[in-house]
């Protein structure tokens, strides 16, 4: 096993001795170094060449956004943010997505902390494994980071609208999926067939995910509400803290919101959103985006059984091909492309006529 090398940067002289000793408990991981503050972390990154990095979210003396800033500039390399739970440390978290960060996890209190070691230990450890796997696979990081700073903002797609009633898209993702989310929502138009979406994401991260994106689209952005009913332009994003299903009732689509057991590890969880669509799958286009482990494949390939047009993000373009790698391993997509060609993907196949769409999914 390659030896992991981690900096962990962050003012508090507890944090980092607690994230140090819950990394160094762990075979394959090594602790290189510590740093109080961005300045001293540049001087430990030429010196020690780390392969992982954990940042506080709030720093002193340079705050983490605009080290981040430099470190993508200068020297890309994985990520892990240590983010609040609160509106605040949302915000500033979801910047550092778009800006290159390859994920975060929650930072409770130095109290928490020490009461919780074991469980904070286990999420730490598959995060740095995750966010070092990015580079194991040749993901060109910097390529990434080039493309979110340098792109013009994406066009609009044109749309002539939805030839079928209740055309519904469904959206799953995980590790890198804030961002991608974002690359595909802000190219469709405001007349997009409706769109569902479970991301994985914290209770607190969720609402602020789904304003901001509201900020940056065409369409209407919201965190699901339980019972609200579905809209064409409308996009519904999981709760943090709930599962989303949608249910048929009387010619219509509904969001339902439900506190049940985590599913994959997860809630809310892309297996239990994709399973609520069997009952009228040949009308809904489920994707599988960016992130780690299986959840929403073995339900991808219960909708493509039953005529969903079922896509998948292909490796390349995924900061983790896990979940729609699982997927492209049972067979269970229709389409596998590029994160930027998926919206015009979704747009072309939402035009078809019913005895179009048929004939199309008869192709694959």
């Amino acid at each position: 096993m390659e030896l992991i090398k981690v900096l962990v940067v962050d003012d508090s002289a507890v944090i980092r001795s607690i994230v140090k000793e819950s990394l160094s408990q762990t075979a394959g991981i090594e602790v290189v170094g510590e740093a109080e503050d961005p300045f001293v972390a540049r001087d430990l990154i030429k010196q020690l060449n780390p392969d992982v990095l954990t940042l506080d979210v709030e720093m002193p003396k340079m705050d983490g956004i605009t080290f981040l800033k430099n470190l993508m500039r200068l020297r890309p390399m994985p990520v892990v943010m240590l983010s609040t739970l609160t509106t605040k440390g949302a915000d500033i978290t979801l910047q550092a997505l778009e800006l290159g960060a390859v994920d975060f996890i929650a930072k409770p209190s130095v109290q928490e902390l020490l009461a919780t070691q074991a469980s904070f230990q286990d999420v730490l450890v598959e995060k740095i494994q995750e966010a070092f796997s990015v580079d194991q696979r040749n993901f060109k990081l910097v390529d990434l980071v080039a493309k979110n700073k340098n792109d013009p903002t994406l066009s609009t797609s044109s749309f002539k609208g939805i030839k079928r009633a209740n055309h519904l898209i469904a959206i799953g993702a995980s590790t890198g999926g804030t961002d991608a989310i974002k690359r595909v929502l802000t190219q469709l138009p405001k007349n997009s067939p409706p769109i569902v979406i479970a991301q994985h994401i914290p209770k607190a991260f969720s609402l602020r995910f789904a304003e901001r994106l509201n900020n940056n689209c065409s369409l209407e952005v919201k965190e699901a509400n339980h019972g609200q009913k579905i809209k064409e332009g409308h996009v519904y994003i999981a709760p943090g803290d709930k599962h989303l299903e949608i249910v048929s009732k009387n010619g219509a689509l509904f969001t339902t919101l439900t506190d049940g057991p985590e599913v994959n590890r997860h809630k809310p969880s892309v297996d239990v959103l994709f399973d609520s669509l069997i009952n009228f799958a040949d009308n809904v286009q489920a994707v599988l985006l960016t992130g780690m482990g299986q959840d929403g494949a073995q339900s991808m390939l219960r909708l493509k059984e039953h005529g969903a047009n079922t896509i998948i993000q292909d490796k390349y373009s995924s900061l983790i091909w896990g979940m729609p790698g699982r997927a492209f391993d049972l067979r269970a997509h229709t389409v596998e492309a590029p994160l930027d060609m998926i919206p015009n993907i979704l747009l072309n196949y939402a035009q078809l006529s019913k005895s179009e769409m048929k004939e199309k999914l008869n192709e694959h």
